[in-house]
């Protein structure tokens, strides 16, 4: 029994050094396999760019809107029956034309009476002066009866600046919209008749971080585009707010452009694009190549056959890239692609794009 019990503890001693001689060596054929010689370890394939220094133009992305060079809302100076419209809806019209016409009946019957009591007015005065001049009468009753006569005169005026008033023009040229009345409505001042907008020139508004409130400078020109709208337009700063606005930190800015075929309709919104400089070496690299790390981005770039990393400043970007401001000069080769597994001085085998 005593001698079972030893065979059967020998197996077993024997299997499971077995089974650590088998794991040891396995381990070794591994490590053979992944290490192989000292210094043959296979490089990494990426793919790299060579950084050239080509002319750039830095620029902002802002919203704006497009506004109208003169938009009023046409109202009547005095009450009173409209008795014609003189303009069609949404059609165009030119300054000074006659748009409306409020009935004066009233206001030439008190013209006609002013008139009559002014040309009694009148020949009272004239006989006033020629007594005054006999000394018939005294320099005080020659003085009533001219002030009569002013008084007459100045009434004719009055009512004649309220006819005046009877007939409502267009102070600017433009398209005219909708009207909010019809013939033999009756109106007030505070009645809107319809909306006038001069469409033919625009009004293009947006606001600038205070950042770069200092490269604003009056007649420089800005491209913008609206959506719905093809092509790219320009317009040039005008104006500028005398300072920034306390609660966004921004400058509003204006511009103006021309719109002669109305495509851009007034109220849209306006994708800005601010130029700030044109640099002639600017050095772009892909943005897929930029790693975020804690305090900022770093880039890869290859020297003597491994990755360095470097720490670098960006600027503007475009769709594809990312203007570099430091970090990297003009000649260096900035791996693009399979960075995110790359470690500092990982070797590695590159392809140009």
């Amino acid at each position: 029994m005593k001698r079972k019990s030893i065979i059967i503890l020998l197996i077993v001693v024997l299997v499971i050094a077995g089974m650590v001689f088998y794991r040891i060596s396995t381990n070794k054929e591994n490590s053979a396999k992944q290490n192989g010689p000292r210094g043959a370890r296979s490089a990494m394939k990426v793919y790299g760019k060579v950084v050239q220094g080509q002319p750039f133009s830095d620029f902002l992305s802002l919203s704006g809107a497009i506004e109208a060079d003169e938009q009023i809302e046409l109202h009547s100076e005095i009450s009173g029956i409209v008795e014609s419209i003189n303009f069609s809806e949404g059609g165009r019209v030119s300054q000074g034309q006659p748009l409306l016409r409020i009935n004066d009946a009233e206001l030439q019957a008190q013209l006609a009476q002013a008139k009559t009591r002014n040309n009694l007015a009148a020949e009272n005065e004239r006989r006033a002066k020629l007594l005054l001049e006999k000394e018939a009468i005294s320099q005080e009753e020659y003085d009533i009866a001219s002030a009569d006569f002013r008084t007459a005169q100045s009434q004719i005026q009055l009512i004649q600046a309220q006819l005046n008033k009877t007939v409502i023009k267009a102070p600017f040229s433009g398209r005219i919209g909708l009207r909010n009345i019809s013939k033999g409505s009756y109106v007030t001042p505070a009645t809107v008749i319809a909306q006038l907008v001069n469409t033919n020139r625009l009004k293009v508004s947006f606001s600038i971080p205070e950042k770069y409130a200092n490269k604003v400078r009056v007649n420089n020109s800005i491209k913008f585009t609206v959506q719905g709208v093809e092509g790219e337009y320009s317009a040039k700063i005008y104006a500028t707010e005398p300072a920034v606005e306390a609660n966004t930190r921004t400058l509003l800015v204006k511009a103006v452009t021309s719109n002669p075929s109305d495509h851009i309709i007034p109220g849209t919104f306006a994708n800005i694009i601010f130029p700030l400089e044109t640099l002639d070496n600017g050095l772009l690299v892909p943005a897929e190549s930029l790693i975020p790390v804690q305090n900022g981005k770093k880039i890869f770039v290859m020297k003597n056959g491994k990755a360095n990393e470097v720490m670098v400043e960006t600027g503007a970007r475009t769709d594809e890239d990312v203007l570099i401001t430091s970090g990297i000069q003009a000649g260096d080769t900035v791996l693009t692609s399979g960075v995110m597994s790359l470690r500092n001085g990982s070797a590695v085998q590159v392809t140009l794009q």
